[in-house]
């Protein structure tokens, strides 16, 4: 069976290059700094932060028992948004994450959860990084959150990272990289979240909106390159980069406070149909580090 897991796992990475070959672009790396961000090995799990940290020269806590995806929450303020209006529970998470715990739910869809099972079961597995919970059983036990802090010589946090593994059986479900990132056709920052893939990475940028009543929406759904959306990204051998900007995949988060509670509703759509939606009750209090920002 993992003979065969692997040989079709090979034959559905050789399809993602294909793709992108067909539907991805060439794109100088210089002239598309938006773009930068890790990139993995042929194995993922937890290897890309001390990949990064030593190819990078940059110093690696783990287990930060401080630290938040964001450094500072008001780094997205913009014309279109407005970081104030925010509730403050909100705000606490994203600068001081390492304090939280989550309880979570998974829910998928069919017949999308037949592309989500094939892609987990065969490429996922074998690289582990996204490997999405296919029922709700496999988040009974809930995940593990770790906080990863990647710092400059001087100091200043570059890159937060946020691991989380399905706690029943240890296997990643995201080796993120935090940050915020201006783009080329938004006002004011994004939240960008890369995940290294072997010789690339899959980035998503997300538009943060305000919502009735303090709550958050972070959305990919956007126009065009260069915009908000999901970036398949594969490193060439000569230093350029192979882009490939799915528009038919849309992530949206959605944080809110409900009878004092934090919580989250994060959906995945592909084609307009629904994949997958995780939902998050988030406790604790936050735990903040000292620091000049993250860019």
């Amino acid at each position: 069976m993992s003979f065969i897991r692997t040989i079709v796992g090979t034959i559905g990475a050789y399809v993602i290059y294909l793709l992108m070959w067909l539907f991805g672009s060439r794109r100088r790396a210089a002239e598309n700094p938006w773009l930068a961000g890790p990139v993995g090995g042929p194995y993922i799990g937890d290897e890309p932060y001390e990949k990064t940290a030593r190819e990078e020269g940059l110093s690696l806590e783990r287990q930060a028992g401080a630290g938040g995806l964001l450094t500072d929450f008001s780094a997205l303020e913009s014309p279109t948004f407005h970081s104030s209006q925010v509730d403050p529970k909100i705000r606490d998470f994203y600068e001081g994450t390492a304090g939280f715990s989550l309880d979570t739910w998974a829910t998928t869809y069919f017949p999308a959860r037949l592309a989500l099972w094939l892609l987990v079961q065969t490429i996922s597995r074998r690289v582990n990084q996204l490997n999405f919970p296919l029922d709700g059983l496999e988040m009974a036990r809930g995940m593990t959150s770790e906080i990863v802090l990647l710092r400059r010589p001087e100091g200043s946090i570059k890159y937060t990272g946020w691991y989380r593994c399905i706690r029943a059986t240890g296997r990643s479900i995201y080796t993120g990289f935090y940050m915020t990132e201006s783009i080329p056709a938004q006002e004011g920052n994004c939240v960008k979240v890369v995940f290294p893939m072997p010789n690339g990475n899959a980035t998503v940028i997300l538009r943060p909106e305000n919502c009735p009543h303090g709550g958050l929406k972070l959305t990919s759904a956007g126009n065009s390159f260069g915009d908000v959306g999901f970036y398949r990204i594969g490193k060439r051998r000569d230093g350029t980069l192979r882009v490939w900007r799915v528009q038919s995949l849309h992530e949206e988060f959605h944080l809110y406070v409900e009878e004092g509670e934090l919580r989250c509703d994060h959906a995945v759509r592909f084609l307009g149909f629904p994949v997958l939606s995780l939902h998050f009750r988030i406790t604790g209090s936050p735990s903040r580090v000292a620091d000049s920002g993250i860019s």
